[in-house]
């Protein structure tokens, strides 16, 4: 008797690895597994961290890095991917145009530049590559404050200034932009997601909370976004959901404590305590 097979949604991270398993890969194929995708990587570097900031990073051969991506996308595929630390324009040239050769329109983009320890986790002249050679590729890209500072060139003081910057971010309207507003101080956190497609703005509102376990969070909000556009929602249902996902996550993870720094979310919260 012939069985229709099943298939799983399918998310991939190009990124680095982060030993301490908060941030990272690590943390990119635990979100995929709680927002319901099967996860595959690309490692681009193994970096020597932990909570209380990083130490090293070792670079992957650019050509390893891309016959990782080919392997995947080859063999399996990908519904979505998400793109995190890349460290060198050489990188990031070999990235956008290693996936420019497959027909994958969900591409998540968080501009990893700065560790949440305050390390710097991108060389100085590849920030330009990034801005000018890869963003006006992906479909969404998922700044902080001070990346988007960094990209932009200059500052942003207050949260009446978020929707303008996430559309200066959006390359006249081609990318969209899930601007995150936790360097602010205001007592609500409101993320700004500017859908470029439809051109709207949608703020996205969560609870504040005082927490050192925030080690991992962009990581883990950009790759929500990429499982949920996996699963084949649209733009604002996508990043709802992924705000919702990378809030409770938090919530529940302010409760433990893992290392003498800052400590992860809880990625399976909704699995168990």
């Amino acid at each position: 008797m012939n069985r229709e097979m099943k298939s799983y949604k399918r998310a991939l991270t190009i990124a680095g690895s982060d030993p301490s398993g908060g941030a990272g890969i690590q943390a990119d194929l635990k979100t995929f597994s709680a927002c319901g995708c099967f996860g595959t990587s690309a490692i681009v570097a193994v970096v020597d961290e932990n909570t209380v900031g990083v130490t090293g990073v070792h670079p992957v051969p650019v050509e390893f890095v891309v016959g990782q991506i080919r392997s995947v996308l080859d063999d399996i595929g990908a519904d979505a991917v998400k793109i995190g630390m890349l460290h060198s324009s050489e990188l990031i040239r070999a990235v956008r145009q290693t996936l420019s050769e497959y027909d994958i329109r969900n591409v998540v983009l968080d501009p990893v530049m700065v560790a949440t320890s305050g390390d710097p986790l991108l060389q100085q002249e590849a920030v330009a590559t990034l801005r000018d050679e890869l963003i006006p590729h992906v479909r969404i890209i998922t700044p902080n404050i001070p990346e988007a500072e960094l990209l932009l060139g200059r500052r942003i003081c207050r949260q009446e200034e978020l929707p303008e910057a996430a559309r200066d971010l959006s390359c006249g309207g081609c990318v969209s932009v899930f601007l995150k507003a936790g360097h602010l101080h205001d007592r609500e956190l409101v993320d700004i997601f500017y859908n470029a497609e439809e051109e709207r703005i949608l703020p996205l509102r969560s609870e504040r909370l005082d927490t050192p376990n925030t080690h991992g969070t962009g990581c883990t909000l950009s790759s929500a976004l990429a499982a949920f556009l996996a699963r084949g929602e649209g733009l604002d249902d996508a990043a709802t959901h992924a705000k919702e996902y990378i809030a409770g996550a938090i919530a529940a993870g302010a409760a433990y404590r893992i290392g003498h720094g800052h400590g992860p979310v809880h990625h399976f919260y909704r699995f168990w305590e």
